[in-house]
């Protein structure tokens, strides 16, 4: 009855129908109104009527009733707003600030919960649009796109409908910008485009569009700049454009193998390690991510991981959580894997007795994970395998013969350990000719 009264008062045309639209917009952040409204005949058409009404007060209430009903998590809802959505699009190039930021928001929101709208916008041409409205000066602008695009972004359909369409665009040349002045202008605006750059990237086999827009040199000079910022105190909220932008370098150094040699990006990571470590732990596997890649076929970041001194801050994350010990011993594997210099400048931070206590723990990934580093280190260091059984390490490894996953890896290094060590090792021979 409520509801039918609502809509009556608003359909009557008499002089307080603000009012009626100011009392239904209260009504319709409930869901079970949201509900019964959308049902009742003529209730959308009527609010479709008043939304592009001539009188700016009736067109803006109206307005803020739709941004209501978008927020449903009922997909009926969204899609009896259907018929609205052209008008949306049109009134996003308006020369109201508030209507275009409530245009932005509602669409971003009815494209979350309905496949049929996003069908639907896509023909109306939502992509040429909102790269129009990414060349807004107004922050708030900036961000809703930012909002839209990345809902857009993150649907089932977008890696075959949607992203071709972006990357298309205007929208690719104006988001990397965008993202990279985030400490000087809109922090908002950057977060949701370094997200939206996320979702391309890691959806999207092939990025040529953002490499040839120099979006790894950019990335990471954004990244030195944002570590520059942690020891005058970082600004609110950095950890929150820091995520996606360490995701973003991270899965395009994946596809494209790395792309510039400069130390300082290490030094940065771990600046940011550092100060997000006690706050925000969740960015710690994100910055090793980013180590990982760096490090897995690249000499230069390996040995620049060694002469930097940086070993003694990775080795304090081995046990920061799970997931961070075995990122730190598939990093540590990356550098073994180079040869007998990196392992014996590994073996100098007693780094044996900080290996042999994860031996015992209940995760098999990361048992297998320091198996496979003790096989390196044996390899190109056989001394290193008798420093290990002085140390009790066979017992922690016959612990493993037992174990289907591991038996096999712990047998390998059984029999290395129990090899009488040369007269020379090979690593005793390559340290003579660099002493």
């Amino acid at each position: 009855g409520q509801v039918l009264e609502l809509l009556r008062g608003v359909q009557k045309g008499s002089e307080d129908r603000r009012r009626w639209l100011s009392r239904l917009r209260w009504a319709l952040q409930n869901e079970e109104t949201q509900q019964k409204f959308v049902r009742l005949d003529g209730s959308i058409r009527t609010l479709t009527g008043l939304f592009t009404s001539s009188l700016a007060e009736l067109q803006l209430e109206a307005a803020r009733c739709l941004h209501e009903l978008s927020h449903s998590s009922v997909p009926a809802v969204a899609e009896a707003c259907l018929p609205v959505t052209s008008y949306l699009l049109t009134y996003l190039s308006g020369h109201s600030l508030e209507l275009t930021e409530l245009c932005l928001y509602t669409l971003g929101n009815l494209v979350v919960e309905s496949e049929a709208v996003r069908k639907q916008l896509l023909p109306q041409g939502i992509i040429p649009v909102l790269a129009s409205c990414i060349q807004s000066p107004h922050e708030a602008v900036l961000e809703g796109v930012g909002y839209v695009l990345s809902q857009l972004l993150q649907a089932k359909e977008a890696p075959t409908e949607i992203i071709p369409l972006v990357l298309d665009s205007l929208l690719p040349q104006h988001m990397l910008p965008l993202v990279c002045c985030g400490l000087k202008a809109g922090m908002g605006a950057a977060v949701e485009f370094a997200w939206c750059l996320h979702y391309i990237i890691c959806r999207h086999k092939d990025n040529g569009v953002l490499l040839a827009l120099g979006a790894v040199p950019a990335l990471t000079s954004l990244l030195l700049d944002l570590a520059a910022q942690i020891p005058q105190g970082a600004p609110e909220g950095l950890e929150l454009l820091v995520c996606p932008v360490l995701r973003c370098l991270s899965n395009l150094l994946a596809q494209t193998g790395s792309q510039g040699q400069d130390g300082r990006l290490l030094i940065a990571l771990f600046l940011i390690l550092q100060c997000f470590l006690q706050q925000h732990p969740f960015l710690v596997q994100e910055c090793l991510w980013l180590l990982n890649n760096l490090t897995a076929d690249d000499p230069f970041f390996c040995s620049a991981l060694l002469s930097l001194e940086l070993l003694p801050a990775l080795l304090q994350l081995l046990t920061c959580s799970q997931m961070a010990t075995v990122l730190v011993l598939t990093v540590l594997c990356n550098v073994a894997e180079k040869g007998a210099l990196p392992c014996q400048q590994l073996l100098q931070q007693p780094l044996l007795p900080q290996l042999l206590p994860l031996l015992t723990l209940p995760d098999p990934e990361a048992v297998g994970q320091c198996l496979e580093l003790l096989h390196l280190l044996f390899l190109h260091c056989p001394e290193a395998a008798a420093d290990f059984t002085r140390q009790g390490g066979h017992q922690a490894l016959e612990q493993h013969q037992s174990t289907a996953e591991l038996q096999e890896r712990a047998q390998a290094l059984l029999d290395m350990v129990r090899q009488p060590p040369g007269a020379a090792s090979a690593c005793q021979v390559t340290l003579a000719v660099f002493s």
